[in-house]
C-alpha cells in the first residue's frame, strides 16, 4: 500500500518541479555498489547504505521542489495475467539484500519522503500515473531513472534523468536509444521484446531492425497487418507466425498510466525532514561516518550538512569526467593527495581512514614479475580520487633514479620505513575486514605476494575484470591502457622510475619520492576506474556475469598458481634429445629438397626458396620487401602437395615443442617448491576462456606423440594420482541446444556416437556399415562448422578438393538446418548490436563484424557463430571450478585442483582418496549449469587417473 492514504492523486501541487524516484532501480544499484557491511548486530546494511547516500546526494543536486519515491510492490502485477512466464526467467534477488527492501524504504520515511508501492502494479505504472497527472496540472516532471522502459514517458512536461550517468534524457536522446521518438517506443519493443523481463516480442528481430520496421509502416498494428508485404522470407515468416505475440509484447511494455493512485500530488512537496527520525534512523544503522558529519541542516538543499564525501559514493556515480571524478583534483595531474608512510602513526591513520570509507584501491610494489619468487617492496592505498600513499618496505637507499643513467645503488643508508613485520601486522585487519571492500587491478598477482606474507584479502573487486566483463573484446584490460580509454590520462611508465635494459633498476631501489609518485598513482587510478566500471554492470546488466563468474574465480586461480604441478626433468631430457635428433634429421630433408643449405628459421632466407628458386604458386611479398611465411602460407602449398613446406611445418612445430617446453621447462621450476606454477589469464581471451603463461600449459599438443612425450613429465607427488575429468564434447552439445537441434539433442540424450550418428545422416551410410573415413570426415565438419568453416577449409582439413567439401557442407546443412539457421541468425544480430551473449549472459564485443574489409568483416562472422558456444563451454567450467574447491573441502578430501586446460581439469588425489575425488569431481561438472540454465542436452564428464598428465588423460 501507499505511506500516504490521499484518494484522488489530482489536487494541486504547492510546487513547479517534481522529481519520481524509481526507488527499486536505486536498491540494486545500491547493493552491487557497496560492500558488504554489517552492524554490530549482524544485520546487512551495504544496500541501505548506498540507498541512504544516493538519496542524500539526489537532495543536494537537485533544483526540484517536490519529489516521491516509488518501489515495486512484491507479488506479481496484472501483467503476469496477461503473460503468465512474464519476469519468470529473474533469478532470486541475493539472500543479503532481502532483508534491506524494508530497512530502505525506513530510509525513505526517514528523510519525510512520500515512499509509494501500490499491489498489483509495478513502480513504473504508478510513475507513469503520477508523471500524467503532474504534467496534466501543468507541473515539470523528472522522471529519476536508468530503465530505459520509462523512456515511453518523455514528452513536453516529462523528462528523465538517469543517475548512472548523471545525464539529461530527452525526445534526442530517446531517439538515438531506440531508433523511433517517444510515442513509437513501445511499438519497437513489443517487436524486439526484452529478455530481462521475459517479453517475448518476435523471434530475431532486434531493436534496430524494429525501428526501421516501425518507421517504415508507422506503427506495430500496420506492420502485422501489412506483414505480407515484406520482403525477406525469413522475417516475413516470423512476423506472420508472431503477430499474436507480439501484440501481448506490446500490453506488456505498455506502461498503466491510469493506476487508482491513493497518495494525493499535493503531498510531494519537499522540506526538510524531522532531524530526530532521521538521526535515529542513521544511529540504528550504524552509519557513522554519516553522523559524523552533520551540520545544522540534515537535508542540503543547497546548502551543507549531510553530503556524502568521494569516499562513500565513489562507486555509485556514473562515467563522469576526470574534473567530476576528482572532485576538482584532474586526473590528468593526480598526485597532490599522495603521501609516503613512513611511521606507524601515520599507517595507523591511513588503516582508519580506509576503514570508515568501506573501500580501498590496494596495489603491491615488488622486485618480480613472478608473484611467487617477488619480494615485497611497498604497499599503496586510495581512499578516495585522489587521496593515495605508498607504504616503503624494503627499500634500500634514496640514490639515484630510474632515468636510463647508469648510477650507483651501493652506497647511503636505507630509508626510514616501518619494518616489514610491524607493517603486515598493521595491515592484517584492514585486509580482512569483511566490511571493506579490497579494490585491485589484476588482483591475483597481489593476492599471490600478500598470501606469501600471510595476508588473506576479502572481500575484493578488481577493475581489470569489470573492464573484461563490461567490454571484452574492444580492447585490452591493463591499467594504462584503461586509464588513457576511460579517464584520459597516462599513468607513469615503468621505465622512466626503473629504467630500462642494462640500466633497469629493481623498485627497491628507487628513490621513495618518485616510488610514491608511481605507486600511489597505480591505487589512485585503480579507485577512480572501479567508481566508474562498477555501477554499469548494472545499467549493462552484467552483474551476474562478474558476480558468480569471474569475481569469486580469482582465489580458485591463485590456489590453483600456488599449487603448481612436479615436473620429473629426466623425463624432460628424454623428449629434448629426441626432439633435437628429429630436427637435424628434417634439417638435412629440408636442405636436400631445397637444392642446397638455409637457415630453416629465417622466413626471409626461407620465402627466397620457396618463391624465388623453387617458384611455388602464392608468393606475396610484405612491407619490408621479405615473402610472408606464415603456418597459412605453409599449410596451403602442402595441402597442395608440395614436400617441402610441409617438412618446415614439422620442423617447426618440433623446434616450438623443444625450446617451448622441454628445455624452458627445465628453467621454469621453482627452486622453493620444486613444482612448475602457470599463470592463467582471466582477462585475455574474448570469449572468457582462460589462458596460460609462463609456460603456457594450454598448448601442448593432445594426440600428437610429441604431446604426450611432454605430458608424461607431469607427475604426481609420491602416494598421490593425478585425476583428469574431461567435458566430452561440449562444444557440439552445446551447440545442440543453441541451434535447436532435436536430431543431435536426441543423440546426445540417448548416448550415441555422435560423429557416427552425423555421418550416417548426412553421407546416407548405415551404422553397421559405417567406416573411419566417413565417420572422420563427419567428425570434420561437426567441429569445423562451430568455427563457421568454409569449403575451402574443410578440403585442406580432409585433402579433398574444394567442390566435395562444399556438397559435404550443403548435405550437412540440409540434414540440421537449424544450425545453419542459428548462424545466420547470430551473424544478424551480431551485425545490429555489435556483440553477441552466452547463455549466461556474457558479452562478447566483436569490433570487425561490421568492417568494410571482407576479410576481416568475414572472420568477425567467423567469431560471432562460434562465441556464443565457446563463451558457454566456458563459462560452464568456470562455474565448476568455483563449486569444487568448497565441495571438497565439505567431504573433508585433500585433493587439489592444480590445471584448467580448456575443457579438462587436472587436480592431485592422494591415491587413498581417487575413487571419492573422481565421483564428486564428475558429479560437480555434470551439474554446472544448475539452477542458472536447463540445458536440453546432458553434460558428460570424462575421467581419468595415472601416474602422469599423459596416463590421466
Amino acid at each position: 500500500m501507499t505511506e500516504t492514504p490521499a484518494k484522488t492523486g489530482d489536487s494541486t501541487a504547492p510546487y513547479k518541479h517534481l522529481y519520481l524516484v524509481d526507488g527499486s532501480g536505486y536498491i540494486f544499484r545500491a547493493f552491487f555498489a557497496i560492500p558488504p557491511r554489517m552492524t554490530s548486530h549482524g544485520v546487512h546494511t551495504n544496500a541501505v547504505f548506498g540507498f541512504t547516500n544516493m538519496l542524500i546526494k539526489l537532495l543536494r543536486d537537485t533544483d526540484a521542489d517536490g519529489l516521491a519515491v516509488i518501489f515495486d510492490h512484491s507479488g506479481e502485477s496484472f501483467r503476469n495475467e496477461i503473460y503468465p512466464d512474464y519476469k519468470a526467467n529473474r533469478d532470486e534477488p541475493p539472500e543479503e539484500l532481502v532483508p534491506q527492501f524494508a530497512a530502505i524504504r525506513e530510509a525513505t520515511r526517514a528523510f519525510g519522503l512520500p515512499c509509494l508501492e501500490q499491489q498489483g502494479y509495478e513502480a513504473d505504472d504508478l510513475i507513469a500515473t503520477y508523471a500524467r497527472l503532474a504534467a496534466e496540472q501543468g507541473l515539470r516532471v523528472t522522471v529519476v531513472s536508468s530503465d530505459k522502459d520509462l523512456m515511453q514517458l518523455v514528452g513536453e512536461r516529462i523528462d528523465m534523468l538517469d543517475p548512472m550517468k548523471d545525464r539529461a534524457i530527452g525526445r534526442e536522446e530517446v531517439i538515438e536509444k531506440f531508433g523511433v521518438p517517444p510515442e513509437k517506443v513501445i511499438d519497437v519493443q513489443a517487436l524486439a521484446g526484452d529478455s530481462t523481463d521475459n517479453v517475448p516480442g518476435v523471434p530475431g528481430i532486434g531493436i534496430k531492425t524494429a525501428a526501421q520496421l516501425v518507421e517504415e509502416y508507422g506503427s506495430l498494428e500496420a506492420l502485422l497487418e501489412r506483414a505480407e508485404e515484406i520482403k525477406q522470407p525469413k522475417r516475413r515468416e516470423k512476423l506472420i507466425e508472431n503477430a499474436e505475440l507480439a501484440r501481448v509484447s506490446k500490453q506488456l511494455v505498455t506502461l498503466e498510466q491510469q493506476v487508482p493512485v491513493e497518495a494525493d500530488l499535493g503531498t510531494f512537496g519537499l522540506s526538510e525532514p524531522d532531524p530526530e527520525p532521521l538521526r535515529a534512523f542513521l544511529e540504528r544503522y550504524e552509519f557513522r561516518s554519516i553522523l559524523n558529519r552533520l551540520a545544522d541542516k540534515l537535508v542540503p538543499n543547497g546548502g551543507e550538512g549531510v553530503v556524502p564525501d568521494a569516499k562513500e559514493v565513489g562507486g555509485t556515480a556514473g562515467k563522469q569526467s576526470p574534473a567530476e571524478t576528482d572532485q576538482g583534483n584532474s586526473a590528468s595531474n593526480p598526485g597532490s593527495g599522495y603521501a609516503t608512510v613512513q611511521t606507524v602513526a601515520a599507517l595507523k591513520d591511513w588503516v582508519r581512514r580506509a576503514t570508515e570509507a568501506g573501500r580501498v584501491a590496494v596495489d603491491t610494489e615488488t622486485d618480480s614479475l613472478d608473484s611467487l619468487r617477488a619480494k615485497l617492496v611497498g604497499v599503496s592505498l586510495a581512499v578516495a580520487p585522489g587521496e593515495a600513499c605508498y607504504i616503503p618496505l624494503a627499500h634500500k637507499n634514496e640514490s639515484g633514479g630510474g632515468d636510463g643513467e647508469s648510477l650507483d645503488f651501493d652506497g647511503g643508508d636505507a630509508p626510514e620505513q616501518i619494518p616489514l613485520k610491524e607493517a603486515i601486522d598493521l595491515l592484517r585487519p584492514l585486509l580482512a575486514d569483511p566490511t571493506v571492500l579490497k579494490i585491485g587491478q589484476n588482483l591475483k598477482y597481489d593476492l599471490e605476494v600478500l598470501h606469501r606474507h600471510g595476508l588473506e584479502v576479502t572481500p575484493l573487486d578488481d577493475t581489470m575484470l569489470l573492464s573484461y566483463v563490461l567490454e571484452g573484446g574492444l580492447h585490452g584490460h591493463g591499467m594504462d591502457e584503461l586509464s588513457k580509454l576511460h579517464l584520459d590520462h597516462t599513468p607513469i611508465p615503468f621505465k622512466e622510475v626503473c629504467g630500462s635494459g642494462k640500466s633497469q633498476i629493481t623498485f627497491d631501489r628507487v628513490p621513495l619520492e618518485r616510488a610514491t609518485d608511481y605507486a600511489a598513482e597505480d591505487a589512485d587510478v585503480t579507485y577512480r576506474l572501479h567508481a566508474l566500471f562498477r555501477p554499469q554492470l548494472i545499467t549493462e546488466k552484467l552483474a551476474t556475469v562478474y558476480e558468480t563468474l569471474e569475481r569469486p574465480l580469482v582465489p580458485v586461480l591463485v590456489a590453483m598458481e600456488e599449487a603448481g604441478i612436479k615436473v620429473d626433468t629426466g623425463q624432460l631430457k628424454r623428449p629434448s634429445n629426441d626432439f633435437a635428433t628429429r630436427m637435424a634429421e628434417l634439417e638435412t630433408e629440408i636442405h636436400g629438397l631445397a637444392g642446397r643449405p638455409f637457415n630453416i628459421g629465417s622466413p626471409k632466407q626461407l620465402g627466397e626458396i620457396l618463391f624465388d628458386e623453387l617458384s611455388l604458386p602464392g608468393g606475396k611479398k610484405g612491407k619490408t620487401g621479405a615473402y610472408a611465411t606464415g603456418a597459412d602460407i605453409l599449410e596451403q602449398l602442402a595441402a597442395q602437395g608440395h614436400d617441402l613446406p610441409a617438412r618446415v611445418l614439422d620442423w617447426r612445430q618440433i623446434a616450438k615443442l623443444k625450446s617451448t617446453y622441454t628445455d624452458a621447462l627445465q628453467t621454469q621450476i621453482n627452486p622453493e617448491t620444486g613444482r612448475v606454477h602457470t599463470s592463467f589469464g582471466q582477462a585475455v581471451a574474448s570469449t572468457g576462456r582462460l589462458s596460460s603463461t609462463d609456460p603456457n600449459l594450454q598448448n601442448i599438443p593432445i594426440r600428437t606423440e610429441e604431446g604426450r612425450k611432454i605430458r608424461r613429465a607431469f607427475v604426481a607427488e609420491p602416494g598421490h594420482k593425478l585425476l583428469s575429468v574431461d567435458y566430452s564434447q561440449i562444444e557440439l552439445r552445446l551447440t545442440a541446444h543453441i541451434a535447436g537441434v532435436d536430431a543431435l539433442r536426441e543423440a546426445f540424450a540417448a548416448g550415441h556416437d555422435i560423429h557416427a550418428m552425423t555421418a550416417s545422416q548426412v553421407f546416407g551410410v548405415p551404422l553397421e556399415e559405417m567406416d573411419s573415413a566417413t565417420r572422420r570426415r563427419a567428425k570434420a565438419i561437426n567441429f569445423g562448422i562451430i568455427y563457421g568453416i568454409s569449403a575451402f577449409g574443410l578440403a585442406q582439413n580432409l585433402g579433398i578438393a574444394q567442390g566435395e567439401a562444399r556438397d559435404y557442407i550443403g548435405a550437412y546443412f540440409a540434414r540440421y538446418p537449424e544450425i545453419q539457421d542459428y548462424m545466420e541468425r547470430t551473424k544478424a544480430e551480431a551485425k545490429e548490436r555489435g556483440w553477441v551473449r552466452t547463455l549466461f549472459g556474457r558479452r562478447i564485443h566483436l569490433p570487425t563484424i561490421r568492417d568494410k574489409n571482407p576479410a576481416r568483416r568475414s572472420f568477425g562472422e567467423r567469431a560471432a557463430i562460434n562465441a556464443p558456444i565457446q563463451g558457454t563451454a566456458a563459462d560452464i567450467i568456470k562455474r565448476a571450478m568455483i563449486r569444487i574447491p568448497p565441495a571438497i573441502e565439505a567431504a573433508k578430501l585433500d585433493a587439489r585442483m592444480l590445471l584448467q586446460v580448456h575443457d579438462e581439469l587436472l587436480f592431485e588425489v592422494p591415491e587413498a582418496q581417487v575413487e571419492k575425488t573422481a565421483a564428486l569431481v564428475k558429479e560437480v561438472m555434470e551439474g554446472a549449469c544448475v539452477p542458472a540454465l536447463e540445458l536440453s542436452v546432458p553434460l558428460v564428464a570424462d575421467v581419468g587417473v595415472g601416474e602422469s598428465w599423459d596416463e590421466a588423460h
